[in-house]
């Protein structure tokens, strides 16, 4: 198995992903799957944090403020924005699933002072990508617009029989305003449980080349390159991306090679 790919557990904390066991400087990422009254405490310390609420209902009770019945989804395939909360450095927070709970906390480092926010629904920007069989709906939950000191959080469904993350792109030079460094990963969801997609991540070089077969709940971490995923015919496809780095802008090159797939002469087949 790649050592890029983090397999999930089936129940409580589903996937902890953190620099140290991923060997890198800034993306941590867990996912929990929490029964109707279960419940988890979370502390930010010198990080900040985007909860994301993939799927069902929770409670969240801070020091400062409580927020009830958090949630929207039965499942993120009904494909509409979702809540999420952004958590500041040196906060503590406790989650109460009020029903079964499908929650993402993404993490990477802070020294800001910005305040604890709820992101609601109709807060996240909606965007359409791509044609033919690379189109994919984006829902950009933590955009670089908005503020955070380091986290970019966005998820991703691309339908059966597409790619995305497409033409292959990288950001891993530090040569803003050309292209920034950002650690990344990919959590992955199936709308059938027993569905997968293939993603591959490489470099120009090939001295990093893995391509991987991704399961319901698995997690890619993509340190460096390129990272096209493909999906499967019968399996629609969603994913929530971590990003973050030294400088909080995405900013990236495209491969030369596939960059055509951008044209007027690839779209043009489809109408």
């Amino acid at each position: 198995m790649s050592y890029l790919l983090s397999k999930s557990q089936k129940h409580g904390q589903i996937q902890h992903i953190t620099p140290e066991n991923a060997n890198w400087e800034y993306v941590g990422f867990d996912a929990y799957l929490l029964s109707k009254g279960e419940e988890i405490t979370l502390e930010s310390g010198t990080n900040e944090l985007c909860l994301v609420f993939v799927a069902g209902k929770g409670n969240v009770i801070t020091p400062t403020e409580v927020f009830e019945n958090i949630g929207n989804r039965s499942t993120p395939f009904e494909k509409i924005p979702p809540y999420a909360l952004y958590v500041p450095h040196h906060y503590q927070l406790k989650v109460v699933a009020t029903e079964d709970l499908e929650l993402a906390v993404c993490c990477a480092p802070s020294n800001g002072d910005l305040p604890l926010r709820l992101i609601k629904p109709q807060e996240i920007g909606v965007e359409k990508r791509g044609v033919g069989n690379n189109q994919r709906l984006v829902h950009n939950i933590l955009p670089e617009t908005e503020p955070a000191d380091s986290l970019l959080v966005v998820e991703v469904f691309t339908d059966e029989g597409n790619t995305s993350s497409y033409p292959s792109h990288k950001h891993d030079q530090k040569d803003s305003p050309n292209e920034t460094y950002l650690e990344e990963t990919y959590y992955h969801r199936f709308e059938h449980a027993q569905g997968f997609a293939m993603q591959r991540v490489y470099t120009d070089d090939r001295s990093l080349d893995e391509c991987m077969a991704v399961y319901d709940k698995d997690v890619v971490k993509v340190p460096k390159g390129y990272h096209p995923v493909a999906t499967i015919a019968g399996y629609n496809n969603y994913y929530l991306n971590v990003m973050a780095g030294p400088v909080r802008k995405w900013q990236f090159t495209w491969e030369s090679d596939h960059a055509w797939v951008n044209s007027m002469a690839y779209s043009e087949k489809f109408k």
